[in-house]
């Protein structure tokens, strides 16, 4: 579930009332919506919460928390993505974050990375982590591991899919029996994969499920004991928060906010980005050692539990008294 609409039935069993503008995809219709929404709520909602994403996505929070205003609403604004610091940086797009930042009641992130990397448009960003039900993730603890990996992100560059399957030609030399399986919705790059995996001679090896639902990333989780993350990009992954809480023993590249999320052989082992041979050599790791899987097992789901909804509502909460 995505974390809007994570968020949204939460304060919804809170007792909050709760209107969600737009399931739209990003179009004019979906601006449309989101500037309409808070028109329509005017003296019925106090608070619009605004998603921020980079891209297309910026103008429809520049819109919508305009909308708000003249409804007299308070804004807060939800900071999302890895690659909102680069299209910060970039002038015209640097005076309009700073405007927009700027102009909000309060501003959220849901890691330290884009608090610290917008901090000169806004000193006063607070961290509030992504949110999952907690509850719904079987916990396993780990450590001798079977040689199957998982991949679960969408096919789009900036998650560097075809780096899973170049580490995994190389874990199989070391390991034969290993498999590994790419789970998430193709976003242009899932031929490209399949493509380098046929000629490297592992379409036997390797899996694509598609999108997993709950049920079956419970499923896959249970099957698989190392997760792969392959980012070159990124903020606070609920993927890597959905692997901890499982238990998974993961292996990620260390961009974004990724080590502010996990720390290298603490809590996941980190790897450069675009290295498959780093990749490799760090699953194959995992495989030769038990007490080290079972260290980062145990302590992947102590990262997740702070994203249960026990942690993140008096962080919330916190937000809403600060604007009152």
């Amino acid at each position: 579930m995505k974390q809007d609409a994570a968020l949204a039935d939460r304060f919804r069993a809170e007792g909050f009332d709760v209107t969600v503008a737009s399931h739209h995809e990003p179009t004019l219709r979906r601006l449309a919506d989101l500037t309409a929404t808070p028109l329509r709520q005017r003296g019925r909602s106090d608070v619009a919460i605004v998603s921020v994403y980079s891209g297309r996505g910026f103008a429809q929070a520049e819109a919508s928390s305009l909308a708000a205003r003249l409804a007299g609403q308070r804004v807060v604004l939800v900071l999302h993505g890895g690659s909102l610091p680069d299209f910060a940086r970039a002038r015209p797009a640097r005076w309009r974050v700073g405007r927009l930042l700027q102009g909000a009641d309060a501003v959220v992130a849901p890691s330290p990375y884009l608090q610290c990397a917008l901090t000169w448009a806004r000193p006063d960003i607070r961290v509030v982590p992504n949110v999952i039900d907690l509850d719904r993730y079987p916990f396993r603890h780990r450590s001798t591991l079977r040689p199957r990996l998982l991949w679960m992100r969408s096919f789009h560059d900036v998650y560097d899919p075809t780096l899973a399957v170049e580490a995994l030609a190389r874990v199989r030399r070391a390991r034969p029996d290993t498999t590994l399986t790419m789970a998430g919705e193709d976003k242009g790059l899932r031929t490209r994969v399949v493509e380098r995996a046929q000629a490297l001679d592992l379409l036997d090896t390797v899996a694509f499920p598609g999108v997993l639902d709950l049920p079956g990333k419970i499923a896959a989780f249970d099957e698989h004991d190392v997760f792969l993350n392959t980012n070159t990009v990124d903020n606070m992954p609920v993927t890597l928060v959905e692997a901890a809480a499982f238990g998974t023993p993961i292996v990620s590249t260390d961009v974004g906010g990724v080590p502010d999320l996990v720390h290298h052989r603490e809590t996941a082992l980190l790897v450069p980005p675009r290295d498959p041979d780093a990749l490799a050599v760090a699953v194959l790791e995992l495989l030769a050692d038990p007490d080290l899987a079972g260290q980062l097992s145990t302590a992947a789901r102590q990262v997740a539990e702070a994203s249960s909804w026990a942690r993140v509502l008096p962080a919330w909460l916190d937000v809403f008294a600060s604007i009152d």
